[in-house]
């Protein structure tokens, strides 16, 4: 079954509840959460998709997580998707949203940050690998073809925010 999900306006603003696979395929807005990981030291974790996932398969990415379901907020589908695909259950931070035009489709991204100070445990049918990067380790590897490019701009995006929005910055 197709995931509902909240069809929302330029204000991200909730117009109507609609299928994740009809927001798609007609590029309407919706909402997607995602989770930037850290470690104590400051490292970010950066993982590569699995090749059966049906979205950017076989790219690196570092954020986890994936729509926003119907009647839920931002910072519990990402706290969710955080459970779903790394094993790790915690209440991550919001940090900031913005419209995203998206390679697939357009929606309205919200990311979130957390410390994992506990073991992981990797869904094996989302992520095939994974490694704790510096910034800079990362901020080489963005430029890497195989890196999921909506994943760059919120990278970018994540870098221009004043050090107070990033407290964990190593």
């Amino acid at each position: 079954m197709d995931e509902r999900v909240e069809r929302v306006d330029e204000h991200d603003e909730i117009l109507t509840v609609v299928g994740r696979g009809d927001a798609i395929r007609h590029g309407w807005l919706h909402r997607i959460a995602t989770v930037v990981c850290r470690d104590t030291a400051g490292r970010i974790l950066v993982h590569r998709r699995s090749h059966d996932v049906s979205r950017f398969p076989g790219q690196y990415n570092w954020m986890l997580g994936g729509a926003v379901e119907a009647g839920e907020s931002y910072e519990e589908a990402a706290a969710r998707e955080l459970t779903e695909e790394l094993g790790v259950r915690a209440r991550p931070r919001f940090v900031f949203k913005f419209r995203c035009e998206g390679a697939i489709s357009p929606y309205w991204l919200g990311l979130h940050e957390t410390v994992v100070t506990g073991p992981l445990g990797p869904d094996p049918g989302e992520i095939s690998w994974h490694a704790w990067l510096t910034e800079p380790e990362l901020a080489e590897l963005v430029h890497d073809e195989a890196f999921v490019p909506d994943a760059r701009e919120a990278f970018a995006r994540y870098l221009a925010l004043p050090d107070v929005k990033r407290p964990h910055r190593a």
